[in-house]
């Protein structure tokens, strides 16, 4: 189940940019990186006013994706009529993103320990998001001869992997309603109990700048796989999946790099790689050296472990069992919907600025692009140093992967 779940994001979420950029939708590829968060903010909704509370969740679970695939076989057809195509991945991610709540709740419904079994389900998910990228790089590319993401292959691919696992999921244990038969308010959905009864200081900055820090995050979900395309990299997708595998290697180091520097350094450390990252992006741009670009991706392990998933075990630490979920819930809607949504807008606007009517960025061009978001995260960055004091929060295991 993990497995084909991630891998269905990983094959169309890298590839996606390309595919437009390729078929006269260069200006329009913040969209799907805007539709996204959109349905990430709804899913929660969703989830907690429908899904939770009525139906079974394998049977939710597998009407999604079946939904989904069909929407997405869809897509490829729209290149025509950018409006439609853009509506078309906002249906699909309407469908996709309330299944990431339902497979995790599964799972925790049927295993004895969250802590030692669920890394262990979860590290899947991580293995199908970068065999997702290796398949279309080195298996579907050679098959047609071309470079594969600038085709609807990795589309049709994300869409097969939809259909399978909506199947699929019809043959999971029965896992029924978690919420039935109890009230469930918006305010509770959306996290704002939670937020009453944890904000502190500590809490409120910490919140901020996990907000403001997305807004340069979604710069490089969009634009780093156009930029490897400018770069002169043809195997985009397997390329960006090593910061994946660098993502599993970094958890591995969680517990100890918790000892040596607890919970507010290793935010630090986090933010500071996103900086890192984006400074060499530009500085490697003018003439494309690849080592520096790698190294840029490679430290997706300690941009996404030693930020996000810190931050997520910052806030389970405060949290009390009664608020635990609406908590983690508040934190991805702040995240992954609010930040993700006004990144994706503010991304594509500067990207098309320096566009200025040509169909790619030259190289020359790539360095004051990718300046921006290093800025802006340098000023999170000192923001969150400046104000951030965690008392005596210290936190626990690290639980997952991105």
């Amino acid at each position: 189940m993990m497995f084909l779940q991630f891998f269905i994001w990983g094959a169309w979420y890298t590839t996606i940019a390309v595919f437009m950029t390729n078929h006269g939708m260069e200006t329009l590829t913040h969209w799907p990186y805007t539709v996204n968060p959109i349905a990430a903010i709804v899913a929660p909704f969703f989830l907690g006013l429908v899904a939770d509370r009525y139906f079974a969740t394998e049977k939710v679970l597998g009407v999604l994706h079946l939904l989904g695939g069909v929407v997405m076989f869809t897509v490829p057809r729209a290149v025509g009529a950018p409006v439609v195509f853009i509506l078309l991945l906002l249906l699909y991610n309407l469908c996709y993103m309330p299944t990431l709540g339902l497979a995790n709740s599964l799972a925790f419904h049927h295993i004895q320990s969250q802590e030692k079994q669920f890394p262990l389900i979860r590290v899947f998910g991580t293995i199908g998001w970068i065999v997702a990228g290796l398949s279309i790089s080195f298996v579907l590319g050679p098959l047609i001869g071309v470079v594969a993401e600038r085709t609807a292959l990795p589309v049709y691919t994300a869409a097969t992997a939809s259909v399978l696992l909506g199947l699929y999921s019809f043959t999971l244990p029965h896992t029924p309603p978690p919420g039935a038969g109890q009230r469930v308010s918006l305010r509770s959905i959306a996290g704002l109990d939670a937020l009453a009864q944890l904000g502190d200081r500590p809490f409120y900055v910490f919140i901020v700048a996990s907000f403001l820090l997305c807004i340069p995050l979604a710069a490089y979900y969009n634009f780093t796989q156009i930029f490897l395309g400018d770069a002169g990299v043809t195997r985009i997708a397997a390329t960006q999946s090593l910061g994946q595998m660098s993502e599993v290697g970094f958890m591995l180091l969680m517990p100890l790099m918790f000892v040596r520097l607890g919970v507010k350094r290793m935010l630090m450390v986090g933010m500071a790689a996103w900086v890192l990252r984006y400074a060499l992006f530009a500085i490697a741009a003018p003439t494309a050296i690849f080592s520096m670009i790698l190294i840029g991706i490679l430290l997706h392990g300690v941009c996404y472990d030693f930020f996000f998933v810190t931050g997520q075990i910052y806030v389970d630490k405060k949290s009390t069992p009664a608020v635990r979920g609406q908590a983690q819930g508040f934190l991805v809607l702040v995240t992954y919907g609010i930040g993700m949504l006004i990144g994706a807008q503010v991304a594509g606007n500067v990207y098309n600025r320096f566009l200025d009517g040509a169909a790619h960025l030259t190289l020359e061009r790539w360095p004051s692009f990718w300046m921006l978001p290093a800025g802006f995260a340098a000023v999170v960055l000192l923001f969150f140093a400046a104000l951030f004091r965690p008392g005596t929060a210290r936190a626990p295991q690290p639980v997952t992967a991105d």
